[in-house]
């Protein structure tokens, strides 16, 4: 017999004692079973929303942006929407129903990314999301492009009232808060 073979006696005698002292028990009946819900699948849009995101990505231009707050260049309120819609927003009054990590991607894919994320929120009813996009730390020059440009496809988006940016907590100056437009709200127009 080889050496890793052999057994010591003492975990043979280990190994009874256990079998006599467990012998009796019984297993205890299964009341409580935690079923999971299963994770929702990424939507997918069908091709009269796609079309109509690259519509609305494509009459995204950069210039003739709507007026940012003053003195904040990471936030917006949309005209006619109260200042105390903003503050609630910074404080975080609203729940994140949703999340969009826009990093590694490039400017006309993050454009198509965000105008279809918009369309899934409104199918179901989001109220705020937080849009990731970064400090731009890995980029050339070392300089937020897509930072500025999410600030600029924000304001100029119909579903979007308001926009800051988040909590050091939720990503800070790498990500922005954004308050949606109610589904009905968006139907009345």
């Amino acid at each position: 017999m080889k050496p890793r073979d052999k057994v010591p006696a003492r975990g043979d005698e280990e190994a009874s004692l256990f079998r006599d002292e467990v012998q009796d028990v019984e297993p205890l009946p299964v009341v409580d079973k935690v079923i999971h819900s299963r994770k929702l699948p990424r939507p997918t849009i069908n091709r009269v929303l796609r079309d109509e995101a690259s519509i609305l990505d494509s009459s995204f231009p950069d210039h003739n942006l709507p007026e940012m707050e003053t003195g904040d260049e990471g936030s917006f309120l949309r005209s006619g929407v109260s200042r105390q819609t903003m503050r609630r927003l910074r404080r975080g009054y609203w729940k994140i129903n949703a999340r969009l990590d826009l990093h590694g991607f490039t400017r006309d894919e993050a454009q198509q990314e965000l105008g279809e994320f918009f369309n899934t929120c409104q199918d179901r009813g989001f109220r705020c999301v937080q849009v990731i996009h970064g400090k731009g730390l890995n980029s050339k020059n070392h300089e937020p492009i897509l930072k500025t440009m999410v600030g600029n496809w924000l304001a100029q988006h119909n579903y979007v009232l308001a926009f800051c940016q988040a909590n050091p907590a939720d990503g800070g100056s790498g990500a922005a808060l954004v308050l949606l437009k109610t589904a009905t709200s968006n139907r009345k127009k």
